[in-house]
């Protein structure tokens, strides 16, 4: 069955993201491919054998759902899955079997993770997370204090594959002294593990913005997110990057462009309203499309009367209330318009562009809000 609307995904982008990652990063630093809110919306199912095929090997989610996608989605049985965030006591098992990573920042993740390695003789996987300023998740300094002696006591159960933090709030310059008070802190309290014995694996601290800003943070591996599917965490950021290059080019390419086609045509006689409520009043004789795409794909309503499409090369005005599966779009410009012509709402026709960032803009939505709320069953296609 033909689906609404389709996503496509450029590898040659990816490819392009990625060989600018690696020129920025330390040679000897691992990539950490973040594929949270299934793959920035991109897709985990689709967006994780290309990856693979592109030298990827370690990818990070936020919970123990999102890592059994990875799970089922990897073709490289050595690829490397690691929970950031949230995972139930009781799934604990299910990641040990299965070689899963996870965090952990409280008592009694740890000493769940310590029973259930021992009831199976197997070792968990865990990256002990350092509250270090962002005061969401880690071990503060006292509690790090009342964790050494359990993690020496335990470590036939616990296999200590990292020691991190995340920082809060890297993308701007204006979080500059917390940002170095966090660093001073991770130093300070991975300094006290490593001099009572406890030596990870991997040191990991950087997120995109902090794998641009902070580049004497990279340590062993960095966890890049939007960055890699060709966003900037800010505009901060990317004003980092340009900071005494003579290129001043983008470097980065999205990878993601989201189409339609138009399910009917038909015209409208000035006076009329176009939709529901009176929104929207026809100001002339007009010609105008239906498109399938609705606040429920994830086309907000607040795009309603204000957002733009793009048909046969020209930028197309959204008129009338965005409804949950459909909208109007007035056409009376084109010359030859019919069902079934291809509609992009997120990408390149012709010489023209709508962007994520204005579409998210149009619809007062971050970047990240607006890739993540493109539903899960809209079809993915690499290209």
């Amino acid at each position: 069955m033909n689906s609404t609307s389709y996503i496509e995904l450029s590898r040659e982008a990816y490819e392009n993201n990625l060989k600018f990652l690696r020129s920025y990063i330390k040679k000897e630093t691992r990539i950490s491919s973040v594929v949270k809110g299934n793959a920035y919306g991109h897709g985990i199912k689709d967006f994780i054998p290309m990856a693979e095929s592109l030298g990827i090997d370690h990818f990070s989610v936020h919970s123990a759902d999102e890592a059994k996608e990875v799970l089922e989605a990897r073709n490289n049985p050595n690829t490397e899955i690691m929970i950031m965030g949230f995972i139930a006591n009781e799934d604990i098992l299910w990641a040990i079997a299965n070689d899963i990573s996870f965090f952990v920042f409280e008592f009694d993740r740890v000493r769940t993770a310590i029973e259930m390695a021992r009831s199976v003789n197997k070792k968990a996987r865990v990256h002990i997370e350092l509250e270090t300023g962002m005061n969401r998740t880690g071990f503060d300094e006292e509690e790090i204090s009342r964790l050494i002696p359990i993690l020496n006591e335990n470590h036939d159960w616990l296999e200590i594959q990292g020691i991190c933090t995340h920082y809060a709030g890297a993308e701007s310059i204006a979080n500059y002294i917390r940002v170095e008070d966090q660093k001073n802190k991770f130093n300070q309290m991975t300094q006290l593990l490593v001099d009572n014995n406890i030596r990870p694996k991997m040191r990991h601290t950087c997120c995109s913005a902090a794998s641009i800003r902070l580049p004497d943070m990279h340590e062993d591996m960095v966890r890049i997110g939007i960055l890699q599917y060709g966003f900037w965490p800010s505009r901060e950021i990317f004003i980092e990057h340009l900071k005494g290059r003579a290129d001043k080019t983008e470097p980065l390419k999205r990878l993601i462009t989201w189409k339609s086609t138009i399910m009917s045509v038909k015209h409208v006689e000035m006076g009329e309203f176009v939709g529901y409520g009176t929104t929207y009043l026809a100001q002339r004789d007009m010609k105008i499309a239906i498109v399938p795409i609705g606040y429920s794909h994830g086309f907000s309503r607040s795009l309603s009367n204000t957002g733009r499409v793009l048909i046969n090369g020209m930028r197309i005005p959204v008129i009338g209330m965005v409804n949950m599966n459909n909208m109007a779009v007035d056409v009376s410009e084109l010359e030859e318009v019919a069902k079934g012509d291809e509609v992009t709402l997120i990408g390149k026709s012709g010489d023209v562009e709508i962007s994520v960032a204005s579409f998210g803009e149009l619809s007062d939505q971050l970047n990240y809000e607006l890739l993540t709320r493109l539903p899960a069953k809209i079809p993915r296609i690499i290209n």
